[in-house]
């Protein structure tokens, strides 16, 4: 398989043998020095693989990792870097890296592991799905959020358990339901069983059901959630809740797919799908003995991470229109449109309830605004105006209680410039976003910024466009 392979390398010896090698098997060889030669390429090239060195002449090639793989030819990256070290590993990985290569490194390693790539990338290019993954109720196109749904697609395929982690608030029940609509299991049923609502002395019967006479009271056989999720899925909310004595016998009805009922002599099957989802540390819980670890192995074959609000904020804006035009469509009252300056104060806000929290806030805004076409602002809930003018606030006067700290009077020079320099940068980024209405395009034009050094900058200033 011919394939089309950029190598950022400044060590231009290095990247000439690595060059002719892979020219010699036939491949198609692009060559960039620093990253801002390299993201156009890679942006514009349809490249199937990239080389990519971390210490490179204007940064670090690991930050670069994510806006590769987001590509529209969406390339394998193999890092290759002399100074390798475990943590540099681990957040290559993590961001998306197919591999983490240390130099000096034969070429041999390098074609094989070149091989194993576009063997992956081949063979995923075949299985490709024949159709979408259906998000009808998904409101969001961050980054983050497609990471998510990737999770989401890959368990939709497989009938295997799967676990959804994320903070109180962010749509993990509606990941499940998407999950189960984009499975061989939609149109079954879907039961939900919300773990913290369940008492240790009721768990077995609200689960297993029962048979008539199993207890005082029991005048009737009734079927249990386990097996009203027969054929579909079974959806178990806040697992991390689960009693003890539950999660035993839970435990036996994942291997088995059998159960008895209370009261009952014969068991019985039942074909259901697990998804799983909290808010809580799992593998902490098994570290405490406070959640079995084999029960963790068993629910957690697919583990969709579910991000919280604050970091996937170039949703935000999407999110508050979405649920403005519904409730304005539902009350049947024209459609608000939405200020500068509200948008500004929802995308500075952290939101520690995420999703649940901005929606309640939006039902605030339009009570608060009443007839008024144009949400402000002035609109939101004064706590949280005033949260947002007090972290703006403390974050211009950090910079200036840590130089009182460290020299009282008169600061260092070195230091005194850098914060000046931190402070205009935030200051100038924060117009950029503002003038450029998300347009990353624009931006780095009206800057003079490469896209890498653009997001390397908003990140630090923990900024979005």
């Amino acid at each position: 398989m011919m394939a089309k392979i950029l190598i950022v390398d400044d060590d231009k010896m290095f990247s000439d043998m690595l060059s002719q090698k892979m020219r010699k098997t036939g491949h198609e060889v692009s060559w960039a020095g620093t990253l801002k030669e390299a993201c156009p390429l890679c942006r514009d090239g349809l490249f199937d693989l990239v080389y990519l060195d971390v210490n490179l002449p204007d940064g670090c090639g690991l930050t670069a990792i994510e806006q590769m793989t987001e590509a529209s030819s969406k390339p394998e990256v193999i890092i290759i870097t002399g100074e390798a070290d475990a943590d540099g590993a681990q957040l290559a990985i993590k961001s998306g890296a197919w591999d983490y290569v240390a130099k000096p490194v034969a070429t041999g390693e390098l074609m094989l592991s070149l091989q194993r790539a576009l063997q992956y990338r081949r063979m995923k290019q075949v299985m490709r799905p024949s159709h979408e993954f259906r998000r009808e109720r998904i409101i969001g196109s961050s980054g983050e959020m497609t990471a998510c749904l990737d999770q989401a697609a890959q368990a939709a395929s497989s009938d295997g358990s799967a676990l959804i982690t994320g903070e109180t608030g962010t749509g993990k029940e509606l990941i499940s339901w998407a999950v189960h609509d984009n499975s061989s299991r939609a149109g079954k049923n879907f039961v939900v069983v919300d773990c913290a609502a369940l008492s240790a002395t009721l768990v077995e019967s609200i689960l297993f059901g029962y048979e008539k006479g199993a207890y005082t009271g029991a005048d009737k056989s009734h079927d249990g959630l386990i097996k009203q999720a027969d054929g579909g899925t079974l959806f178990l909310d806040e697992i991390g809740e689960l009693p003890p004595a539950a999660q035993k016998s839970f435990l036996r009805v994942l291997q088995e797919r059998r159960f008895r009922p209370l009261g009952g002599k014969a068991e019985i099957d039942s074909d259901f799908r697990l998804i799983a989802a909290t808010n809580r540390d799992l593998d902490a819980m098994v570290a405490d003995s406070s959640f079995r670890g084999d029960l963790l192995f068993r629910i957690r074959s697919f583990h969709i991470r579910v991000p919280a609000l604050r970091k996937r904020r170039g949703d935000i804006s999407e999110l508050a229109e979405h649920y403005i035009m519904k409730r304005c469509s539902r009350r049947e009252m024209p459609l608000k449109s939405l200020g500068p300056d509200f948008i500004d104060f929802l995308e500075r806000y952290d939101w520690p309830g995420n999703v649940r929290e901005l929606f309640g806030a939006l039902e605030r805004v339009l009570a608060a605004a009443g007839e008024e076409p144009v949400l402000f602002g002035k609109h939101l809930p004064v706590e949280l105006r005033a949260k947002v003018t007090a972290a703006a606030f403390e974050a211009d006067e950090k910079p200036r209680i840590e130089k009182e700290k460290d020299a009282p009077g008169i600061g260092k020079f070195q230091d005194v410039r850098e914060q000046a320099m931190a402070r205009a940068e935030y200051e100038y980024l924060k117009h950029l976003t503002k003038a450029c209405e998300r347009d990353v395009k624009k931006a780095c034009t009206l800057s003079g910024l490469s896209r890498s050094r653009l997001y390397e900058l908003l990140k630090k200033h923990d900024l979005r466009l």
